[in-house]
């Protein structure tokens, strides 16, 4: 008993006396578990009688560039991946006088090629992906794809319609923006659309714009789906054609017209801001049929108030693929529908799970 006793002690002086002489060192390692693989961990083995420590850093054995001063004996930092990298500590004493100076091993990092805690978004990719690409395959071999039927949508045919039986023309407005917005791009398409529908009924299509690329587009939209239909004899120019570009003087020229011309179908399809209600307003006053579309949250009040149908959202962006027969349009619709339901399933189940405090479902879709 007295020998383990004499064993131990002896063993806890020589701790002691290494302490007490230890030499300045410094360790760098790099933090495997970190995807982006720029994170090192920094060990400091202190010298007798030091107590702050400047760390500095050289890329490629070039100038030493300070990276921070600390009392701390180990933390981390980052560096630039695939580049060798060599730290250099220099110890001070409370008078701030050097203690000790030395280097650590070269040291070179790289990023993970899969991060592993990120596992379920690519399977969630992956899922998503192949869904919309089945429905895609599905789409291309002629089979039914059901798509929910939206009013708005069906309306098309009826206003155009109601147009040529009374003789008027029909009014299309593709919003107040350029082609950066991507509004006025969906408007644009379905301004392809209605277009082959004037040509095909042989009524007189009206479209004012406020911007000069949104009149160029719109007249080769317009010119496109009139060749399409056969009938490029009744194409004209002047069907597209530009006001200002002034927000409320451009209202007021699309007011104009619809008092004079009294449209049958009015579409204001695309970017709107406060003329909305303006526009919409004149045109419930002449008894048009309107229908209206946009992706501006703030306007479909508006456009719900004074309009006979309105594209809301989604509704407004997928209209190309409803009026078309693209069946890679077609599927794509299809599969984010299945998406969002699934979606939509995980995040009831998520509720229900958490409400009895049960948090294995919500760990499957946390990730850094």
């Amino acid at each position: 008993m007295i020998v383990k006793r004499t064993v131990c002690l002896l063993f806890l002086l020589l701790g002691v006396f290494s302490f007490a002489f230890a030499e300045l060192a410094i360790l760098a390692e790099g933090e495997a578990s970190e995807p982006d693989g720029n994170k090192v961990n920094i060990t400091i083995t202190p010298a007798e009688g030091s107590s702050i420590y400047i760390i500095q850093k050289s890329e490629n054995s070039g100038e030493w560039v300070p990276v921070l001063e600390t009392r701390k004996l180990v933390f981390s930092t980052n560096i630039t991946n695939d580049i060798p990298t060599q730290f250099k500590v220099i110890a001070l004493d409370e008078n701030r006088s050097v203690v000790g100076e030395t280097f650590s091993e070269s040291i070179v990092t790289e990023a993970m090629w899969f991060n592993v805690n990120r596992t379920n978004r690519f399977i969630a990719l992956i899922l998503i992906s192949g869904i919309i690409l089945y429905y895609i395959t599905r789409a291309k071999k002629n089979k039914k794809i059901y798509l929910r039927p939206v009013a708005g949508l069906q309306a098309f045919e009826e206003a155009v319609g109601r147009a040529t039986e009374m003789g008027r023309s029909v009014l299309f407005v593709p919003g107040i923006m350029d082609l950066d917005q991507v509004e006025t791009i969906s408007g644009l398409i379905i301004l392809g659309h209605v277009a082959k529908m004037t040509a095909r009924y042989e009524a007189e299509l009206n479209v004012p714009v406020s911007r000069s690329l949104v009149m160029e587009s719109g007249r080769e939209t317009v010119q496109s789906s009139y060749i399409s239909e056969g009938r490029p004899d009744l194409f004209s120019s002047d069907m597209v054609h530009y006001y200002t570009d002034d927000q409320f003087a451009f209202a007021a020229a699309v007011d104009g017209i619809m008092l004079r011309e009294k449209p049958a179908a009015v579409f204001l399809q695309g970017k709107f801001f406060a003329e909305s209600l303006i526009m919409a307003e004149t045109g419930n006053s002449i008894g048009a049929i309107q229908i209206a579309g946009t992706g501006s949250p703030s306007q479909i009040p508006f456009f719900v108030t004074a309009c006979d149908y309105t594209l809301i959202g989604e509704e407004f962006f997928a209209a190309s693929a409803y009026l078309g027969d693209d069946p890679k349009l077609l599927g794509s619709i299809k599969g984010q529908d299945i998406a969002k339901a699934i979606l939509m399933a995980c995040l009831g189940l998520g509720i229900l799970f958490e409400t009895f405090n049960l948090h294995f479902f919500k760990n499957l879709f946390l990730g850094s």
